[in-house]
């Protein structure tokens, strides 16, 4: 095996990073992740993940995890409602969807951040998550990397897969190509307790989804099994709109009243979203690199994930290619087809970029679609040609 007799480090323990850490463990390979959060207790923001077929459930699949997936994730949390502005139920698959099940290709099967992120960690030997180990630089160090951690600690790889997310601190590493912003912003809001917090909404997704569209603006809403609605309300905008709203971000009051103001001609009972404290707030710009990005392979570093291909949420994409990743570093590095390490990332990295710039464009496409002046209707005809 390519990596008999090295250390491998990867930074981040997000889906993909940690999928590739079990698959490596499992095959001996000497390996650790970096993780940034002080320990595995940290709560896990973001909506419901739903793994698809032929990427996301793969990789559990050959990691050995399907019976633990099937423990923890959560039935129905696909279905899904169609609302406009005011609230008007459009479309509701809550009774009519079909039961579909594993083995089905087109089952999506949901499960929350947290657990998934459980799953993995125990997963894994503990000695292979080091927490607490927040990236800030590395240096090359005989045929490896001496790596910088922010509490002052460092360690030593012979080779270091990027893991890190949409704000990779590793890529700088490997190529400077930089995002394109999408033209399109969101602000995740989470409400904790929502049942309690949000009633009338927590009540309208119905431990689902629900797409709230309409003159170019989106309201998405997922429920938790956690008790916690999350909400992405997205606009188009330039790409300095953060900075130049005049939004304070960590002000409730501030959101809600710019809320009120862009959304003015919406029902006023989507301000429940404001009412209680409980609630976690953060603006995400949407960027994603470019379709045609490529750069020369290195023989001790990689990246995977959104460090290497981030892109919108908006066809759900981000986790499973994250792990699509993972199986196929995987498997290259455990494979006798290569005979250095170079080709073999080489390799990886030319069949990895080309499989995401066909995923980023159809989501670019999605996003488009999504913030588009007429996008109710488009949704409505896309889920009307399904049916």
């Amino acid at each position: 095996m390519l990596l008999d007799n090295k250390r491998t480090a990867i930074i981040g323990g997000g889906p993909g990073g940690l999928m590739l850490a079990r698959l490596l463990q499992e095959k001996g390979a000497d390996v650790k992740v970096y993780e940034r959060d002080e320990n595995r207790s940290v709560r896990q923001q973001g909506s419901t993940l739903d793994l698809h077929d032929d990427t996301g459930l793969k990789a559990m699949t050959e990691a050995g995890l399907m019976d633990e997936f099937k423990k923890h994730y959560r039935p129905g949390a696909d279905k899904m409602k169609i609302t406009d502005r005011n609230m008007h139920i459009l479309y509701d698959d809550h009774q009519e969807k079909p039961n579909e099940d594993f083995g089905n290709e087109h089952f999506r099967p949901e499960i929350d951040r947290g657990p998934l992120r459980d799953i993995l960690i125990a997963s894994l030997k503990e000695e292979n998550v080091i927490w607490n180990s927040k990236f800030t630089e590395m240096k090359p160090a005989g045929e490896g990397w001496e790596i910088s951690f922010e509490n002052g600690t460092t360690a030593y790889a012979d080779f270091v897969i990027a893991s890190d997310g949409a704000n990779s601190k590793v890529r700088k590493y490997i190529t400077d190509i930089q995002p394109v912003f999408s033209g399109v912003t969101a602000i995740e809001i989470n409400v904790y307790n929502a049942e309690k917090n949000a009633p009338k909404l927590w009540n309208l997704v119905n431990d689902g989804k629900v797409f709230a569209l309409d003159e170019g603006k989106t309201v998405l809403f997922s429920a938790k099994g956690d008790g916690t609605l999350t909400v992405l309300i997205g606009i188009k905008t330039d790409q300095k709109w953060i900075s130049d709203s005049g939004i304070d971000f960590k002000d409730k009051t501030s959101v809600s009243e710019w809320f009120k103001a862009e959304f003015a001609n919406w029902n006023s009972e989507w301000l429940e979203l404001f009412e209680s404290d409980e609630m976690w707030i953060i603006p995400r710009p949407m960027y994603h690199f470019p379709l045609d990005q490529s750069w020369e392979p290195l023989s001790n570093l990689t990246m995977i994930g959104d460090a290497a291909h981030r892109m919108p949420p908006y066809a759900g994409e981000g986790a499973n290619q994250a792990l699509a990743d993972a199986l196929e570093l995987y498997e290259v590095l455990t494979s006798k087809q290569f005979e250095n390490m170079k080709d073999a990332i080489g390799f990886f990295e030319r069949k990895m970029c080309s499989r995401t710039s066909e995923i980023t464009q159809i989501t670019l496409q999605q996003t488009e679609a999504m913030h588009h002046e007429n996008n109710l209707q488009l949704l409505m005809d896309f889920f009307n040609e399904v049916i």
